[in-house]
């Protein structure tokens, strides 16, 4: 049988390598206590990489579903607040439109009184039709102008809607086009207003009758359009909390994977550099003095 010999360089080349070991392995223990990560390069663990960015990934996706919310939620707020306004304006067109009909009581004077008011109450109307947010109209679809609205009551927006994504295949409306909140053609709300407004001046029942059942029509058409986009607003704000929750909860499975156990790296610490002390002081037994050592 035979025996390998073992020499000094062989013994030193060992005691070396084991030593770099060792202090290769207090290293990575110092950059995770250091950073507070487990894993701070691809090599330190493969798996929990690729679980990493698939989590940090996810984690972007959820934050950004959660600002498309609060933009939508800024379009949505601005139509809901503009909607109300707009049915109180024409509840009191309506009241006006009734105490014209009252025959016998309103001589020339006071009709052009309530049809003043009407005409106000229009121009008001149009300039809630113009209302913008962030500088475009909100009642204008996706046009790039600064207004939905001639003076005259003319439509100058488009059909189209913006909307805003607020979850995986979730994308809602944020704006909602004029002429299917005030209507169009001869039952567009203005319309409906300037005849209210000329049959109050002519003294016109009959006409004036016709035009408060088209109004009552319009008013409907406003409250409709405000229960959507209250029903829009709920959406959004339930999925802004999911994309919120969903944030919250690859915080913590990221956390999982990345970060380290302070306690248990602490302790490994302590047992590495116990560990290379006894190492250091096994390898000055192992290693004999030379010739060299007596020839001083």
């Amino acid at each position: 049988m035979t025996t390998g010999r073992v020499t000094e360089g062989s013994i030193h080349t060992r005691v070396l390598a084991n030593l770099q070991r060792t202090i290769a392995k207090g290293q990575k223990l110092q950059d995770q206590l250091s950073s507070g990560k487990q894993i701070n390069r691809p090599s330190d663990s493969p798996t929990g990489t690729v679980a990493s960015l698939q989590l940090r990934g996810e984690a972007r996706a959820a934050q950004q579903y959660s600002r498309n919310a609060d933009d939508g939620l800024g379009w949505l707020g601005t139509l809901d607040n503009t909607l109300a306004s707009t049915s109180t304006l024409i509840n009191r067109a309506r009241d006006l439109t009734v105490q014209g009909l009252s025959t016998g009581t309103n001589d020339t004077q006071s009709r052009e009184a309530l049809a003043v008011e009407i005409d106000n109450i229009k121009s008001s109307l149009i300039g809630y039709a113009n209302t913008t947010y962030l500088d475009r109209p909100v009642f204008g679809g996706t046009t790039a102008g600064d207004e939905a609205y001639q003076a005259d009551g003319t439509y100058l927006g488009d059909d189209g809607q913006l909307t805003r994504t607020v979850g995986a295949n979730a994308s809602v409306p944020v704006t909602a086009t004029g002429p299917k909140v005030f209507g169009e053609g001869n039952n567009q709300l203005f319309a409906v207003l300037q005849k209210i407004s000329d049959g109050i001046r002519a003294g016109d029942v009959t006409g004036l009758t016709t035009s408060l059942g088209d109004l009552d029509g319009a008013a409907d058409l406003v409250k409709n359009t405000l229960s959507d986009i209250g029903a829009r607003y709920n959406r959004v704000t339930q999925m802004k909390q999911t994309a919120q929750d969903r944030v919250l909860a690859v915080t913590s499975q990221l956390s999982d994977v990345e970060d380290v156990d302070l306690p248990k790296a602490i302790m490994e610490m302590q047992l590495q550099q116990t560990s290379y002390q006894a190492a250091l002081a096994a390898s000055a037994k192992v290693i004999q003095p030379s010739l060299i050592d007596f020839l001083r």
